[in-house]
């Protein structure tokens, strides 16, 4: 490629670091880890003839999630545990970096750690990126197979037994009181358009799900938060918490009854760390919910 062509890439492959990001930390649970895994991504992207690429975003993913399966192998094989006190190396970046910080990192590692990545890391190498990519992030389950080197079917299945082991695990702040006045704060917060309150109680990699795709980031989805309030906020009582499938959520009713959007919330730490968001009509008859 020509310096201009490697500029280009620079450029388009910063618009994605963040997404990147998300995906490399959810996958590794360190932020130092993580950031390897994206400079690597880069670098190895920087070799690559990226022209006949139709989707950039969706490959870059494929990318990323090789490198980490790659790191979730080897430190399985050496039966280590990511320390987020151990400084990362980097290596050439299209753009610089944001500086670390020891304190945002020790965030990051409490608020994911503790809880999903607890239940991860009982999971193999292969099992946690199926079930990472296609649940967290919506890559569909043939380019996931692409990856972990399986047949669609085999790695829907590396998905599924994941997915079984995460729900069936014990998480130890299901505490469902707490969890309901972090989602009064979300949806009081969201409401007053109080943008620090809702950094407040999102996990900072936090996960939206919606029929149309997939949103990832504290501050994406706080913006994005208070474009549901406005409509909650649209009629008297019409947005309320509820209980969606035995989970703390929110609805959004028409007409004073009719469930227009169900939101389903999971937490790691008392904060919110996951939001699917169902407005498919088929897809809202199954669920069950209860109004607060």
């Amino acid at each position: 490629m020509t310096a201009d062509d490697t500029h280009l890439l620079a450029l388009r492959f910063e618009a994605h670091r963040g997404h990147l990001h998300a995906v490399a930390h959810r996958m590794l649970g360190s932020t130092a880890e993580a950031e390897d895994a994206v400079q690597e991504a880069w670098f190895r992207v920087s070799r690559t003839d990226t022209r006949a690429v139709d989707n950039l975003g969706g490959w870059l993913t494929t990318v990323v999630g090789r490198v980490c399966l790659d790191m979730l192998r080897s430190r399985r094989s050496r039966a280590e545990e990511p320390l987020e006190t151990t400084a990362p190396v980097h290596t050439a970046a299209p753009a610089t970096a944001p500086a670390a910080d020891p304190e945002q990192d020790a965030l990051l590692a409490d608020s994911v750690g503790a809880a999903l990545l607890v239940v991860l890391d009982t999971l193999t190498p292969a099992e946690r990126l199926a079930f990472v990519l296609h649940d967290l992030f919506a890559v569909p389950y043939e380019e996931v197979a692409a990856i972990v080197d399986r047949t669609p079917t085999a790695t829907r299945q590396l998905a599924s037994r994941a997915r079984r082991r995460v729900q069936g695990a014990d998480a130890p702040e299901a505490d469902l009181a707490r969890q309901r006045e972090v989602v009064d704060a979300f949806l009081a917060a969201a409401r007053g358009g109080d943008f620090e309150g809702l950094l407040e109680v999102l996990d900072p990699d936090v996960v939206v799900r919606t029929e149309a795709g997939v949103t990832t980031g504290a501050a994406a989805v706080a913006r994005g938060a208070t474009a549901f309030a406005n409509r909650a906020g649209a009629g008297a009582g019409a947005g309320r918490p509820a209980l969606v499938d035995g989970a703390p959520g929110a609805v959004l009713l028409a007409e004073g009854r009719r469930v227009e959007r169900a939101l389903k919330f999971a937490f790691v730490r008392d904060r919110i760390a996951v939001i699917d968001i169902v407005t498919d009509p088929g897809r809202l008859s199954r669920l069950d919910v209860q109004p607060n």
